[in-house]
């Protein structure tokens, strides 16, 4: 007799803000492209490029372009367009704190 098969739930694609550096879900998460044309955001995840991703809120991209990470996850350099591009949108994002994880002590109650 066969054995049963156990169905498993939907494949949800997980992806690491390159702000924080905590992985995600992909659809949570704002996508960067690198295009002929220069860098810009992709609104529809369906751009083709290389792309990088970041939570929806200001500190992380506080972070991303303090770390220069946004040269470094798209391969390329940043020109001072592509810089202004990328501050614009992120001065119209929420400006909350970044993910912080809790210490296991206080994860497991003690």
């Amino acid at each position: 007799m066969a054995p049963k098969k156990r169905r498993r739930g939907k494949h949800i694609p997980q992806r690491t803000c390159i702000g924080c550096r905590t992985v995600s879900s992909k659809w949570e998460l704002i996508r960067i492209v690198r295009t002929p044309d220069g860098v810009q955001i992709d609104p529809t995840r369906r751009l083709p490029g290389r792309g990088a991703y970041l939570h929806a809120n200001r500190a992380c991209w506080e972070a991303a372009f303090k770390r220069r990470a946004f040269a470094r996850a798209l391969r390329t350099t940043l020109t001072q367009a592509d810089i202004q591009r990328l501050r614009a949108f992120m001065e119209t994002l929420p400006a909350e704190e970044l993910p912080r994880e809790e210490p296991e002590s206080e994860a497991n109650g003690g």
